[in-house]
């Protein structure tokens, strides 16, 4: 019997407002469960050629709020996706008004955070692109 990774579930307190922002970065819904009787809603969204189920991050709504959990209750670092080209996404991103955390001054690493403050760590896929401005001289913005 082996172990394989299945998804990263993060409880968000705007459903929408958190699925714009995953669909933002390439993400696709891959399945939504509703449960009148717990009172939630869960998410599942993918890269649209990992749909097996097996590269998910849930997200988690619970309907009455989670204003009662801890705030230190997401003991994890971040999630890391790649992406096709780091500076069309962190500029797609920015247009949207998501902050970009740390720029991708290396044409290979970027931190941006959800609207729940989830880190998300963007990777260039294959190489490094050659340093690029505004990113090459652009600073670090609050926490990633």
């Amino acid at each position: 019997m082996g172990t394989r990774y299945l998804h990263t579930m993060v409880r968000v307190k705007d459903l929408d407002a958190s699925i714009d922002f995953y669909k933002r970065l390439g993400l696709i819904e891959r399945n939504r469960k509703e449960s009148e009787a717990g009172r939630f809603t869960l998410v599942f969204l993918c890269p649209p050629d990992q749909a097996d189920g097996h590269a998910d991050v849930e997200l988690t709504y619970n309907w009455d709020g989670d204003d009662s959990l801890p705030s230190d209750s997401r003991h994890f670092g971040h999630l890391a996706y790649t992406v096709e080209n780091i500076y069309e996404m962190c500029q797609s991103l920015m247009d949207a008004g998501i902050t970009i955390n740390r720029p991708p001054r290396d044409g290979h690493m970027a931190f941006v955070r959800s609207p729940d403050n989830v880190s998300i760590e963007l990777l260039q896929e294959g190489e490094s692109l050659p340093p690029q401005e505004p990113w090459a001289s652009m600073e670090n913005t609050g926490h990633w």
